[in-house]
């Protein structure tokens, strides 16, 4: 101790630290959904006033090149002019009916010819909604109640879904959140993911109603099936008369033309969709086979109904998306992130860090472990303090990644070489200044 006065930092008059403190006497956190807020990286959130392309600004005027893309829905980037177009001009005739429109029935043809599994969907306006909508479509068709889910993935804020592992390999799922009663977790039976002997063990132990899965999780970082793992979920949901849901919120119309059924050649009985399904506005669905489908209401006896479902605005939106996503297209989304994800591994590596990349096309995570990341086990044992860290430098040199150890990165068609060449550089700088842990 020297007997100085201690010093204090001066208080930051960033206009989105100005927007933060209001927002903390307005919103829960000062946000409206929790990664927004930046915490699990150690910072405040930012606040954003555009986006164009690949670049967000904010508040304060300051570039970003941004790898989040609002979670994945802006697989063209920021802006598109076919995206405010469409939006325009729907919107010039209507922003909601309550009733049915020609678009709803445009979308759903184009879900159905791209998606290998699906020949009906209904719409709704919330991945949340789809999920829960379809466990219960589910539960009817089976007469059973039981669904299997994976630790670490993330259906939605579903009561029953928001369940955490108990001591065992697979046991009944326990309250991940408070308000959540723990008789709706009770029918959630919780695995590790890419571990075949649980699965069988699950499927031999309960009457499932449902194997509900990410094809590829992004909610645990991004950790793709162990080959045949998808196979092995397919063959124990016909074994046992369960039907296999597959969660394609982020990986559908992403990570291939027909989602990721179509990249592992794998399908599902029902589908969620969501993200790139509303084109950037707020919508989702789920689908399947029409004996499945035509169970929900009205032609059939499962209820459900939602005001926007099928949105005049969102559904225009998804429409001029899905119209841009050729095999050109998604050969261009797979060949940038394929740069990204080698340039980064190459730029830790030759820092002396210990990380591991792991994508596939248009979704990749990089993770502070030594070894490969097979599950949610694994990707807790990540450093996820050198992440953060690495993180906040990558923010103050203009790139903007997933503020959360756990989350995706999300490359569009927006983005050019000359960015991802600046992401490399940048994320070099940003290795070499951690601490050696």
């Amino acid at each position: 101790m020297t007997g100085a006065e201690p010093t204090t930092a001066a208080p930051d008059t960033s206009r989105s630290a100005e927007l933060y403190r209001s927002a903390l006497g307005l919103l829960p956190g000062g946000v409206n959904s929790p990664v927004r807020a930046m915490r699990s990286i150690g910072r405040d959130p930012i606040f954003i006033a555009s986006g164009r392309g690949a670049i967000i600004t904010d508040v304060d005027g300051n570039d970003y090149i941004d790898w989040v893309s609002s979670w994945g829905p802006l697989i063209l980037g920021h802006a598109h002019p076919a995206i405010i177009t469409a939006v325009s001009d729907a919107a010039q005739r209507g922003t909601t009916f309550g009733a049915p429109t020609e678009a709803e029935v445009t979308l759903a043809a184009q879900v159905a010819r791209r998606l290998p599994s699906v020949e009906m969907i209904r719409m709704t306006s919330s991945g949340t909604e789809a999920t829960m909508s379809a466990i219960r479509l589910a539960r009817a068709v089976t007469g059973r109640e039981k669904i299997l889910k994976f630790a670490g993935a993330y259906h939605g804020h579903v009561d029953g879904l928001l369940a955490d592992a108990g001591s065992g390999l697979a046991t009944q799922g326990i309250p991940a959140s408070p308000g959540v009663p723990a008789s709706t977790t009770k029918a959630t039976v919780i695995a590790a993911w890419n571990d075949p002997q649980t699965v069988q063990a699950v499927t031999e132990r309960h009457d499932l109603a449902a194997i509900l899965l990410e094809p590829v999780p992004a909610n645990m970082g991004v950790v793709p099936p162990e080959p045949d793992f998808l196979a092995l979920l397919r063959r124990q949901a016909d074994d046992h008369d369960a039907l296999l849901i597959f969660d394609e919120v982020i990986s559908g119309f992403r990570v291939a033309r027909g989602g990721a059924q179509e990249l592992y050649g794998i399908f599902p009985d029902l589908t969620i969709m969501g993200k790139i399904v509303g084109g950037g506005l707020p919508a989702a669905a789920y689908g399947g086979r029409l004996e499945l489908m035509e169970r929900i209401a009205p032609a059939g006896d499962v209820y459900q109904a939602g005001t926007l479902s099928g949105n005049p605005l969102a559904v225009a939106a998804a429409l001029a998306t899905l119209e841009r996503l050729s095999d050109d297209a998604y050969a261009q989304l797979a060949a940038t992130t394929e740069k990204l994800a080698v340039g980064l591994q190459d730029a830790g590596s030759g820092a002396g860090c210990a990380i591991e990349v792991q994508s596939v096309p248009g979704l990749l995570t990089v993770f502070f472990s030594a070894r490969p990341v097979c599950d949610y086990e694994a990707a807790k044992m990540c450093d996820s303090e050198a992440y953060g860290a690495w993180c906040r430098a990558l923010l103050a040199r203009g790139v903007y990644p997933p503020a959360s150890q756990f989350e995706a990165w999300f490359p569009s068609l927006a983005h050019t070489d000359a960015q991802i060449d600046r992401t490399i550089e940048v994320a070099g700088e940003a290795f070499a200044e951690l601490e050696p842990r």
